[in-house]
């Protein structure tokens, strides 16, 4: 009969790995100057996306990522931060999601998402030498190798290519929701890791939009394997335009019957203050150990349920 010490004995050899990619990640980014950070896990006013709904905590919640607490730490003069820690989404469980996971977040001033690229092309072959002695990702008998070369497409060459409409040109958020998951996400190449870039603008919640080209956001997502493992942005400086897209995002969560949050008054302070021309990016960590270890599930890597 199968136990519970059975099982968490049994990923012993992933909880190594998991260990010695932990420790690689702060070696990787001591070694380029960054500062490693820690911000307040339970907030008074998450960021209020309209498909991310925080887990509250009394009169407060716990965070769904660190970033505003992190660009308060860029407006006061830093310069490179990371961060590895818990996040929290309410309501989100499966095989490759749980309400409690693991986020990596590194932030850089006086960069764009094409700087946030360079860095994380050169982490996660670090990474996976350290974790996994090798560069090849081996996955259901294939072999993916993590550099140099990875592919690069645009949303809007994404969705024609593989849903026959640009989302860029005419944006329909629901249609774009699940066309990226039904349509794009499971064409995406498999054999190198993939950048999917430049997003609309209403798609890319505190990102910039790209010079000359206000219906584009500065953003690209990491997919391995199809899965999508991180989420970077050229951020928005503009505190005129931020307080707008908060105000519009808590409309937008009113209207499907979701909770509002409060305006974060010191990250909106922090930002007419001035925020430095910056970028950042989130990875998730629990994915990134599952792809490591071959698995398919988070069930497969993380020792206790969620």
């Amino acid at each position: 009969m199968n136990t519970d010490a059975d099982h968490l004995r049994a990923l012993r050899p992933v909880l190594e790995l998991r260990a010695r990619l932990m420790r690689a990640l702060r070696t990787f980014f001591s070694e380029r100057d960054f500062l490693e950070v820690e911000t307040p896990v339970r907030i008074a006013a998450p960021a209020p996306e309209v498909h991310l709904d925080a887990e509250p905590s009394g009169e407060a919640w716990l965070r769904t990522s660190p970033e505003l607490h992190m660009k308060r730490l860029l407006a006061a003069g830093y310069k490179r931060i990371f961060q590895v820690g818990p996040c929290f989404r309410r309501g989100e469980s499966g095989a490759r999601h749980r309400p409690e996971y693991t986020m990596l977040e590194w932030y850089r001033a006086d960069a764009d998402y094409h700087d946030i690229l360079a860095d994380t092309k050169a982490l996660i072959p670090f990474l996976a030498r350290a974790a996994m002695g090798s560069t090849l990702l081996l996955r259901a008998g294939r072999e993916i190798p993590l550099e140099p070369v990875w592919e690069y497409l645009t949303v809007s060459e994404a969705f024609l290519g593989f849903a026959g409409w640009d989302p860029v040109q005419q944006f329909d958020p629901d249609r774009f929701d699940l066309d990226l998951v039904d349509k794009v996400e499971p064409q995406l190449p498999r054999e190198a890791p993939v950048i999917l870039a430049d997003y609309p603008a209403p798609a890319a919640a505190l990102a910039r939009r790209k010079p000359g080209r206000p219906a584009v956001a500065e953003r690209w997502e990491l997919y391995l394997d199809g899965i999508e493992i991180a989420n970077a942005y050229s951020e928005l400086t503009d505190p005129v335009e931020q307080a707008a897209r908060f105000e519009e995002w808590n409309r937008a969560r009113a209207a499907a019957g979701k909770p509002a949050y409060p305006r974060d008054r010191d990250f909106l302070d922090a930002l007419e203050e001035g925020l430095p021309p910056c970028a950042g990016v989130a990875l998730g960590v629990d994915r990134l150990v599952m792809l490591f270890a071959g698995a398919d599930s988070l069930d497969a890597v993380l020792p206790f349920g969620g």
